[in-house]
């Protein structure tokens, strides 16, 4: 099995479009941070602006963590369409080439084959994540330095010490990590679907976005069926930001997601074991 994710790997990474994701952050997250750093104080005062009435702020509140806090607020939603990219192709990639029917045909069992491209596909996902994490959080500890972080949220404000901010990120990029590995997975499934990535690609992120605005219409029947919606749990990463932490949620949130993982690679192995190579 290692070896055959070794080759998977060597096929995902020999495909310009895998580097997309990772020149993408690397150059959109330092212009957002480079922007911040520009704008310097008018940025913090712009964040707090509803609150200066009320309150006085002393320290370096404008620092990585922050930056990093509202990165990642904002780029999870769109990391998707760069999973996709490669998630999309794997199987569809074979079609495309014509080679499905000598894969198949290895002396190694189907379920092997294909556990190989989604562990392969995985790694990918996680390698990305931990590719905004080092981007977001270290060059702007870097640029920007240490300090307390601010969370606003709708019915509190939480400050967050020094000392008690960083395993919140690090818990934070690993439910973020797990969020994405959703949508891999389902880029993964509709990959046995269709010879073509452009299929996979277009329809994950259909899905995602359909299932993004039925989540914020305020429509009883939509309202029920958002708790059964992958997507309703993506930003979750923010629970390990409220203080004191939902561990209830929070494991809920995890189970709920990989279950979405394990019922797509189901019915991907499904697929691909009843697929025909002779057509």
């Amino acid at each position: 099995m290692l070896t055959l994710v070794r080759i998977e790997l060597y096929k995902i990474f020999k495909k310009w479009r895998t580097y997309i994701g990772f020149i993408a952050i690397a150059v959109l997250v330092p212009v957002i941070q480079l922007a911040i750093l520009a704008e310097g104080e008018r940025s913090l005062d712009f964040m707090t602006r509803n609150l200066q009435q009320s309150f006085v702020f002393v320290g370096n509140l404008l620092n990585g963590y922050l930056i990093s806090y509202i990165i990642l607020n904002s780029l999870v939603i769109h990391i998707p369409f760069l999973i996709t990219l490669v998630a999309g192709d794997l199987l569809a990639g074979e079609a495309t080439a014509g080679t499905y029917r000598l894969l198949i045909t290895r002396p190694v069992s189907r379920f092997k084959i294909l556990s190989s491209k989604f562990l392969s596909g995985i790694i990918y996902t996680n390698l990305l994540v931990l590719w905004l994490a080092v981007i977001s959080l270290g060059l702007g500890i870097i640029i920007f330095g240490v300090g307390e972080l601010i969370v606003i949220k709708s019915s509190s404000i939480i400050i967050f010490p020094k000392y008690d901010i960083f395993w919140r990120f690090l818990f934070g990029y690993s439910f973020a990590s797990l969020s994405m590995m959703v949508v891999a997975s389902l880029a993964f499934l509709f990959s046995s679907l269709v010879e073509s990535a452009i299929g996979p690609i277009v329809s994950t992120m259909a899905i995602i976005i359909a299932f993004i605005i039925i989540s914020a219409i305020d429509i009883d029947i939509f309202q029920k069926i958002k708790p059964f919606l992958f997507t309703t749990y993506m930003s979750s990463w923010r629970l390990f930001f409220d203080n004191p932490l939902d561990v209830s949620k929070i494991i809920e949130s995890i189970l709920i997601l990989t279950g979405h993982i394990l019922v797509f690679f189901g019915v991907t192995v499904y697929i691909f074991h009843k697929k025909d190579i002779l057509t």
